[in-house]
């Protein structure tokens, strides 16, 4: 059984119990242990059941590799599922559950499942459920959504606080065991930047539990010099329960860190989510030991051999009394040793190499450790716990030579460097022979956008196997990241005793010779369920690709995405293939390493901010004059204004009228507001835009629109030219950030040696469209600048003060009228827009919404983004052709737009629409033509796209596209209504109000 030692354990506090409790059954652990550890002294070996078959399952390995030991943990707003209890560290009343059973984890009706396993190969669900086609609806998909997924999604509102965090650095170090540790100490020599994060909760990662010797002393002693060396380096940051979790292009990282784990409810987050940026960056990962292929290799009490070495070490917890190590490598006899030493019994090393010398076998013999070479495990005996093991020669078909009693089984099949990170931006794996692994290819490493390497990998995670290796190659990675960033740094490394291995041996199937009903029994993917006869199987039914196998089986599809089981699989596959691994290639490592909180990725956004809404300078004083708010994005803005006994729609035409007689003012400080500056600027935006922006002239503005790639309309808004190298963008309301984003992911992805530089300030400033014809007198009446006619012309922009605020006027208009949009910095948006009203009350000054917007601008024909488009539509479709550069070789949407389609004659095309009797035509009424289509439904020519009633023009007016265009001005239409009634229309010009502009030209 397993159960704690009396002696030992170099994480725990035997002075601290703490209480805890798995499945309603009170346990008790210590301080230091993880949950997995604190189960195993409780001789909790039955912790889950697998997916298909409902298999028994226990621990495998001791780190976020493990497949089986899946739960859920807390209760209520406090519940998580799917949490590894290797990673998870223990704490005073914790609550845990197993998964993926019923009625109980001891008695599992979905067991039955393994008495069908012939009926259940890999693939099935692809042969079956195909017949009755019925049954489908009603039989087989109701039981396959009962039956997918392993833990029970949360349901109650999440209790903890998240928050994300950014940091910027020279080079990151992700691992904190001896490599990672040795860089760090190199690269903050050097005077570089470093952070080093670690994913557990202590440094110095496998060197102690290995009983490595550094510098002549236990590995302890020389780690815990060099974390006090690195905490007294002002440049060094050093974070614990931190995981790297993806690596991304340009040197951007994803880690999470574990805050509040283990203290729910203290008030701090419990995830952190780091966002970091840095020149160059260190795996220090490690390696994952693989488990050997053999029947019976998934009851509980077969574990990985360095992950039960880790638990007798670091936790004093055996998994058993008797253990029986199975191995290819020598390895495995540090942990046969380490048992012995606690006092435990190995009765046999089973080591599948036909001849086993060297240092460590010599010393397991002399301690009286029986060492079985040339042989294999034909079969574990037991179900819900380990009882036995029957021996065979590894080279036969499985003869059972020998029955041992025994009820842990440690195995070893090698060990795999933890590539992922490397892998995540593009970097490329080679094929290492004599450890039977893939590790980095130095040759061909992520590059940034210099073209140089911008990952560099160190120790384990490099393929240096021991102790003095991955210290040399810490030492030298860390220099060489440190220079590459720009320090000099030299590579002195720590000494460590170099013990010689012999090599090991790949063995992928044990025994070799193993027959079809050994191998039904030897699982790859413990979660899954997926053996070694399901790969064969796949190869046989032609998954010659890897891609497609994996796909096929569910192979490393679990929650540990393949950690232990893609190399054996890959190893099976190949055999099969009869090719070389190298040759079937490995599948694809994508982020995150291991999984993250969906939490920390939300952050603080939830509850109310989890669409934060945004709020002008003058939001306040809208509430108090009782405006009607719309949400625009994430903004609210004013719709309208009503009086007392005033509706909506009157309140709008009362704001119009007045605009258009009197004096308007708008709150416009939501409209988009992005500089783009530097040398290459002209060019980026002559490149955004359909027209050209490089020859604008400081002091002026234009209108221009902005396309998709495609060629489709995507935003539109005047730029103005504010130097040399300075423009400032205007956009929709509700497209800033979208168009921010645009112009970043071009210039990060395609224009990344352009000198641009973009910056959003649409919230720094406050913008006041001051609309009507009484405009120029408040302004004058505010005085300290010229507004005339003559000194600020239609379509110029000025800097100056007005009424003792710093202002930039643009003389623009989106209404038709005298306008001037005046943008004031935010923190005095307020005391402006009150000076405003009061200096504007002589003229008759009225706050308007954005439906008399969207009036006003109807009436001049003034297309809108989300009215007149939607993403389907091209400039050409809205008479907008004037805004498209005939001189310009290429714009982005230029050749989109080339298209056969797109360039056809026959689309519909802007136009205006009076209704014959006055009326409003309903928003999205379609044009009937005659005939119907091949499908039997009517044909259309066309659509209102807006729709108002003018009170300026005293009937309703529309905006709509129509087959022919402005060719059809004069017909006579017939608008569809919801009642199924139709309403008749006039075509028009689309400009129904002021069509020469005098009324903004004053």
């Amino acid at each position: 059984m397993s159960t704690r030692l009396s002696k030992g354990g170099r994480l725990i506090d035997r002075s601290a119990p703490q209480e805890f409790s798995f499945n309603g059954k009170a346990m008790r652990g210590l301080q230091g242990d993880s949950l997995a550890s604190a189960l195993l002294a409780n001789d909790q070996m039955l912790l889950g059941r697998s997916f298909k078959y409902h298999r028994p399952r226990g621990l495998v390995a001791a780190g976020p590799e493990e497949p089986n030991a899946i739960v859920g943990l807390g209760r209520d707003g406090r519940f998580e599922p799917n949490q590894r209890v290797t990673t998870t560290e223990l704490f005073d009343g914790l609550e845990a559950a197993s998964q993926n059973h019923w009625p109980s984890l001891e008695f599992d009706v979905g067991v039955i499942n393994n008495t069908l396993a012939r009926f259940l190969p890999g693939g099935f669900y692809y042969k079956t459920f195909m017949w009755p086609r019925a049954a489908w609806k009603h039989l087989f998909e109701p039981i396959i959504r009962r039956s997918a997924g392993l833990g029970k999604a949360p349901t109650a509102r999440d209790a903890d606080r998240y928050e994300y965090t950014y940091s910027f650095c020279d080079v990151l170090i992700l691992g904190g065991g001896i490599a990672g540790l040795q860089a760090a100490l190199v690269a903050g020599a050097s005077g570089a930047r470093v952070m080093l994060l670690e994913q557990a909760a202590h440094w110095g990662g496998r060197a102690p539990v290995d009983g490595d010797v550094i510098e002549g002393g236990p590995a302890d002693v020389w780690i815990n010099n060099a974390v006090q060396t690195l905490a007294g380096l002002e440049n060094v940051t050093m974070k614990l329960r931190t995981m790297g979790a993806g690596v991304y292009d340009h040197g951007y990282v994803l880690a999470e860190e574990k805050v509040a784990d283990t203290t729910p409810g203290d008030g701090r987050p419990k995830k952190r989510l780091w966002r970091i940026r840095a020149k160059q960056i260190v795996t220090a990962t490690g390696a994952i030991e693989r488990p050997l292929s053999f029947a019976g290799n998934d009851i509980p009490g077969v574990m990985l051999a360095g992950s039960l070495r880790e638990f007798v070490v670091n936790y004093a917890v055996s998994a058993g009394d008797r253990t029986v190590v199975v191995t290819n490598n020598d390895d495995a006899y540090r942990t046969a040793i380490a048992l012995v030493q606690a006092g435990l019994s190995v009765p046999c090393i089973v080591d599948a190499r036909a001849s086993v010398t060297g240092d460590l076998p010599a010393k397991a013999r002399a301690m009286g450790i029986r060492v079985e070479a040339g042989r294999a495990i034909a079969k574990v005996k037991g179900g819900k716990r380990v009882t036995g093991v029957s021996l065979c020669a590894q080279a036969g078909q499985g003869a059972v030579l020998e029955e041992i009693s025994c009820d842990a089984v440690a195995m070893s099949g090698g060990w795999s460097p933890v590539v992922h990170l490397w892998s995540h931006c593009g970097g490329k794996l080679v094929w290492d022979k004599t450890h039977a692994h893939f590790r980095p290819d130095a040759t061909r490493p992520p590059t940034g956008a210099d073209g140089l390497a911008m990952v560099v990998p160190v120790g384990n995670a490099n393929g240096m196997m021991t102790a003095a290796d991955a210290l040399v190659c810490g030492a030298k990675g860390g220099a060489a990241a440190a220079e590459a960033a720009g320090f000099k740094a030299e590579a002195v490394a720590a000494v460590a005793d170099a013990a010689p291995e012999a090599d090991m041996e790949a063995v992928w199937i044990m025994p070799q010779g193993a027959g079809p009903a050994l191998k039904a029994k030897m699982w790859l993917d413990y979660q899954n369920d997926v053996k070694v006869s399901d790969v064969q199987l796949a190869a046989r039914e032609g998954y010659t690709s890897v891609e497609h196998t994996k796909r096929y089986t569910t192979l490393g599809m679990a929650t540990d995405q393949g950690k232990l089981s893609n190399i054996n699989g890959l190893a099976v596959l190949a055999d099969a293939l009869h090719e070389e691994i190298p040759q079937v290639g490995t599948t694809t490592f994508r982020p995150p390493y291991a999984p993250v909180t969906l939490g920390a990725l939300a952050g603080e956004s939830r509850g109310d901010i989890f669409q934060p809404l945004r709020k002008t300078p003058m939001h306040a004083w809208h509430e108090a004059n009782h405006a009607y708010f719309e949400p625009v994005g994430l903004w609210r803005r004013p719709y309208t204004f009503p009086r007392a006994g005033e509706n909506h729609e009157q309140a709008v035409h009362r704001e119009v009228i007045n605009t258009r007689t009197n004096l308007g003012l708008l709150d416009a400080s939501t409209l988009g507001k992005i500089i783009v500056k530097g040398p290459d600027a002209g060019k980026f935006l002559d490149m955004l835009y359909t027209g050209v922006m490089s020859t604008l002239p400081v002091g002026k503005c234009r209108y221009g629109l902005m396309c998709s790639e495609q060629g489709f309309l995507s935003d539109d808004g005047v730029v103005a030219r504010i130097d040399e190298d300075t423009w400032l963008c205007h956009t929709t309301s509700g497209g800033a950030d979208r168009i921010h984003a645009w112009m970043e992911d071009w210039l990060q992805c395609e224009w990344w040696d352009w000198q641009v530089y973009t910056a959003n300030v649409t919230e720094q400033l406050a913008q006041v469209a001051v609309v009507g014809p009484n405009a120029r007198k408040v302004l004058e009446k505010l005085g300290g600048m010229d507004v005339s006619k003559e000194a600020l012309p239609f379509m110029q922009w000025a800097d100056g003060t007005l009424g003792g605020f710093p202002a930039r006027v643009y003389r623009i208009s989106f209404s038709g009228e005298l306008s001037y949009e005046v943008a004031v910095p935010a923190s005095v948006g307020l005391a402006f827009w009150e000076a405003l009203h009061a200096a504007g009350a002589e003229f008759g000054a009225m706050v308007y919404g954005t439906e008399a917007l969207h009036i006003m601008r109807a009436e001049k024909g003034f297309i809108m983004i989300g009215d007149e488009t939607d993403g389907t539509i091209i400039p050409q479709d809205l008479n907008l052709g004037w805004a498209i550069s005939k001189k310009k070789a290429d714009y982005l949407g230029k050749r989109g737009q080339e298209r056969n389609f797109l360039a056809s004659p026959d689309r519909w095309k802007l136009a205006g629409f009076e209704t014959l009797d006055g009326s409003v035509v309903q928003d999205g009424a379609y044009i009937p033509s005659a005939g119907k289509n091949a499908n039997g439904q009517g044909n259309t020519q066309g659509r209102v796209t807006s729709t108002y009633y003018s009170p300026t023009l005293k009937k309703g007016i529309a905006m709509g596209l129509i087959k022919g265009g402005l060719d059809r001005i004069g017909d006579v239409v017939e608008f569809t209504t919801i009642t199924g009634g139709v309403v008749k229309a006039k075509v028009v010009d689309p400009v129904f109000y002021d069509k020469d502009g005098e009324k903004n030209n004053v």
